[in-house]
């Protein structure tokens, strides 16, 4: 029996069906020039933490609780507050809370600037399912297995792979590969499986969500001290399309190629997630149009008025028994300070190096995050396809510079044929990262639109003349990248300790992987170690 979301996509699919017996006058490629602009977080302020601010700024205001940082983790902590009805303010630095999950919108579509799906959650993650229920992305529960909102779940087709001169459906290679690489993938993929199922002598997961909650036993602890590149060569992989695979997840997940990622993290990104639902497959995703930045509303509604946005936080300092934060607040052209109880740093390590005072004794070298590229095209008419699978919510291109783009309004029922809106994602993952931040500072507009097409017309010859629109978004420091001796080398561990029981801190970069459970997950314990201190 059809469910409801296979009732609705092929209603829709069939009534798009009807449109492309239209004219083909709708379709013609355009002559007109792309426009765009480089768009982005907001640099002018951040570069202030490098100049000289006013040492003593009036204080403003009091509150029991002051969280720095709206990305997930500051906003989870401000959920969990709120639900206590705690006395706090959270301090954003840019126009819009949402880090890199926030998100954009023009009058084709709502589209991700960052992070854009959430993979089902592992039934033991129960604060996360508890929020998802939440907000009515699990309906109910059939049997202990959540059930979602099927217009949540990614429709097909999800998924293809540009290989060959041919589209193949789903992104680990075969269309052409050899039957020894077949098997070499087939191997692999099975030890994936076996490491999934894993337990340590602590009982608990070899490799879980979140980070925190794997097993301590040195069996899988050591192979933090190698790279997922190295343990692909010692485990006899020698498949290039394996290996191209596997570099293609490092990048995608960590913006770092397979040499330069700790090979815990790599297998962690295949053998963490146990998530399951009723009646769905378990590798499926939740997606949105505008990706997570739909997470970003849902947990930023109920705090929205706890948010003061463009307030950029130059000093965090511990002063008889209170904290007091100094920040310059863009809105009103001010430098302001709030005294607090305690305070939730849900920001990065590297920013927190110039803020806390006195400075913490902290590796902050220690961490690596990736810069990453990330344009919005907006396409008029119909794609010029290769042959094979028709257009799907992920589309990547094998050995391409990026990881291909995601269909924006492939979630939209009411999809149409004129526009579409492509994000693409391209990590800029050459290291030392700080070479390759200053390499792409002189990235002009056209240079990265020059690149985005370059790249695009593999499988889309004459996808320039269909792109209206082209804006592009340069993520400096987009997501921590866990190199070899990262995970267990105690940076991590030494980052996540509170100061004197005033100051918390809760960021992805605490788990060195860069995903909504994470930081959702430092949010919460941030939130409940403040509440159980005040």
């Amino acid at each position: 029996m059809a469910s409801r979301r296979d009732f609705l996509r092929e209603s829709f699919a069939a009534a798009s069906s009807g449109l492309l017996l239209q004219s083909l006058s709708s379709c013609q490629p355009t002559t007109q020039p792309i426009k765009g602009q480089i768009v982005g977080a907001n640099s002018s302020m951040g570069h202030r933490l490098r100049t000289p601010s006013l040492s003593n700024p009036p204080i403003t205001s009091r509150h029991d609780v002051v969280i720095i940082g709206g990305g997930i983790a500051g906003l989870s902590a401000a959920r969990q507050l709120q639900k206590q009805s705690a006395d706090f303010v959270l301090l954003e630095l840019d126009a819009h809370a949402g880090g890199n999950s926030i998100s954009g919108e023009n009058p084709v579509s709502r589209y991700p600037w960052g992070a854009h799906y959430l993979p089902l959650p592992n039934l033991s993650n129960k604060p996360l399912l508890e929020f998802l229920q939440e907000v009515n992305v699990i309906t109910h529960f059939e049997n202990e297995l959540p059930v979602f909102n099927e217009l949540y779940l990614c429709f097909d087709p999800k998924e293809r792979l540009y290989i060959n001169e041919h589209w193949q459906e789903g992104l680990i290679p075969h269309n052409g590969v050899p039957a020894k690489d077949q098997d070499e993938i087939t191997r692999f993929l099975a030890m994936m499986d076996d490491f999934r199922n894993k337990v340590g002598r602590d009982q608990r997961f070899a490799f879980t969500i979140p980070v925190a909650e794997s097993s301590a036993d040195f069996a899988f602890r050591k192979l933090d001290l190698i790279s997922m590149e190295t343990w692909l060569q010692e485990s006899n992989f020698r498949s290039s399309y394996l290996h191209w695979y596997v570099n293609y997840c490092c990048r995608d997940d960590f913006g770092a190629a397979a040499a330069n990622t700790s090979a815990w993290a790599g297998i962690h990104y295949f053998a963490s997630r146990k998530g399951k639902g009723s009646q769905v497959a378990n590798d499926t995703v939740l997606t949105w149009p505008e990706g997570n930045g739909w997470l970003v509303d849902q947990l930023k509604q109920p705090v929205k008025e706890k948010i003061q946005t463009e307030c950029l936080v130059n000093s965090v300092e511990l002063n008889n028994q209170q904290v007091k934060i100094s920040y310059f607040n863009q809105s009103k052209n001010e430098y302001e300070a709030i005294l607090a109880n305690q305070v939730i740093m849900a920001t990065p390590q590297f920013i927190n190096q110039y803020l806390i005072k006195p400075t913490r004794a902290l590796a902050t070298a220690d961490f690596q995050y990736a810069p990453w590229m990330v344009a919005n095209l907006t396409v008029a008419g119909k794609l010029n396809e290769k042959r094979g699978e028709a257009l799907a919510w992920d589309n990547v291109i094998y050995q391409g510079d990026s990881l291909g783009y995601v269909h924006a309004n492939h979630q939209q029922l009411h999809q149409s044929l004129e526009k579409k809106v492509l994000t693409y994602y391209r990590p800029l993952a050459e290291m030392p990262y700080g070479d390759t931040r200053k390499k792409y500072q002189a990235y002009t507009w056209q240079n990265w639109t020059d690149s985005i097409l370059s790249d695009l017309k593999k499988p889309h010859p004459q996808i320039e003349n269909s792109i209206e629109e082209a804006l592009v978004w340069i993520w400096g420091h987009g997501m921590i990248s866990p190199p070899p001796h990262f995970i267990f080398g105690g940076s991590r561990t030494a980052a996540q300790q509170s100061i004197q029981n005033k100051v918390f801190f809760a960021h992805s970069d605490l788990s060195g992987i860069s995903i909504f459970e994470e930081a959702f997950y430092w949010g919460n314990l941030a939130a409940q170690q403040v509440l159980q201190t005040v």
